[in-house]
């Protein structure tokens, strides 16, 4: 933190007012279910994006990073899609949306320090915005940082920035997630109505832990692919006549995918519907402590993702492939997809053993290394 606020200090002149911080997200399950009005069951990860900010008396945003040589002005009112450019646009887009949403914002000078993994599926997309949401909330006296309904209001806030002006059509579970979660607990969501409920994920408990690794085959979630994931479930929520895909019941499910026009439609709406429920099914497991159970249904929900929705890709598969063979009771890929990271759910003794064993599996494929490590569940965007 000093070097954020020195860089603060040195590029403004002056101190910032305060530093915030918002987590990245690995969902346990539940994957492409938010826009589909479903349920999701992220945990908030240890990793923060961090942001160094002051009010200004006029409306201009003034914007660095750590990571990134960029020096950034814009006028909020200026804040449009592809204005600004890059990653820029989610911090921009943050203010743009409180004050549309009718709150009394103006400009700040910010400098962000992003320590959630570029490109790795765990938003780290969210992570800046709610950091910066969270700065604002305190600067400008909109109190939504002390309850739920305010912090729901900056996560939509958020979801706002990223679908509008940074123009990636994702749902609301990240930046949910990362306003919501708490530690040791993973956050059911219910991403229709946006309720939350706190369910206890503490696998040290068990003698467990859960790996993350990250492929380091980098996505982007707005090149098109994931954008016609979601065309796709709205088409056949259409030709059903519901909703939302949380409409079909799963009991139901062969006689909605019979009216379904063509196979793609019928497999992602397959997903779908079993994925909703593999998220009430991992919660009742974590309650009873049944972690087989819930590896099973980790599995699971992979295969669908990889045969029913097809966003895995090679190296995704081998997270998980190497994973299970190497004794973990499930994995799976999280996140978009296309690229990014998987989780698996293995004895603690054994984490660096599989860890060992995936890098291996990597090297022999001719792949670039990918990066594992053990994750707790950590706490929601707020001051440092």
């Amino acid at each position: 933190m000093p070097r954020l606020t020195k860089t603060f200090t040195a590029r403004f002149g002056h101190a910032p007012e305060g530093v915030w911080s918002a987590p990245g997200r690995v969902n346990l399950i539940g994957e492409h279910t938010d826009y589909n009005g479903g349920l999701a069951l992220p945990i908030a990860l240890p990793h923060r994006t961090r942001c160094a900010a002051s009010p200004r008396e006029d409306d201009l945003l003034r914007i660095h990073s750590l990571q990134d040589d960029a020096f950034v002005e814009v006028l909020i009112q200026d804040v449009a899609p592809d204005m600004p450019k890059g990653w820029t646009a989610y911090v921009a887009g943050v203010l743009w949306s409180l004050r549309e949403a009718g709150y009394a914002v103006r400009g700040l000078d910010v400098v962000v320090d992003g320590q959630v993994p570029l490109g790795a599926g765990l938003s780290s997309s969210a992570a800046l915005e709610c950091s910066v949401a969270a700065a604002a909330s305190d600067l400008f006296g909109l109190d939504l940082l002390g309850s739920v309904e305010g912090r729901s209001a900056l996560a939509a806030a958020c979801q706002r920035a990223e679908n509008d002006i940074a123009g990636a059509p994702t749902g609301g579970m990240d930046q949910a997630a990362s306003m919501h979660a708490t530690k040791k607990h993973a956050l059911r969501l219910d991403c229709r109505d946006g309720a939350t409920t706190q369910v206890p994920f503490d696998l040290s408990a068990h003698d467990f832990t859960l790996l993350v690794t990250d492929t380091r085959a980098s996505h982007a979630l707005a090149d098109g692919q994931y954008g016609a994931r979601r065309d796709s479930c709205e088409t056949a929520a259409d030709v059903l006549g519901v909703e939302f895909l949380r409409d079909v019941d799963p009991s139901a499910l062969d006689e909605a995918l019979a009216k379904l026009p063509d196979d793609v439609l019928r497999r992602r709406t397959r997903h779908v519907v079993t994925e909703i429920a593999r998220v009430d099914e991992v919660v009742e497991a974590l309650r009873q402590g049944d972690l087989a159970e819930v590896g099973r249904l980790f599995t699971a929900s992979h295969e669908s993702l990889r045969d029913d929705y097809e966003v895995s890709c090679t190296e995704l598969d081998l997270v998980v492939d190497t994973a299970l063979a190497e004794g973990a009771l499930g994995a799976r890929m999280t996140g978009g997809g296309f690229g990014g990271s998987a989780i698996a759910l293995v004895p603690a003794a054994d984490a660096e053993r599989v860890t060992a064993a995936i890098a291996a599996a990597f090297a022999n494929a001719k792949l670039t290394a990918p990066i594992s490590f053990s994750v707790t569940a950590a706490g929601p965007a707020a001051k440092d």
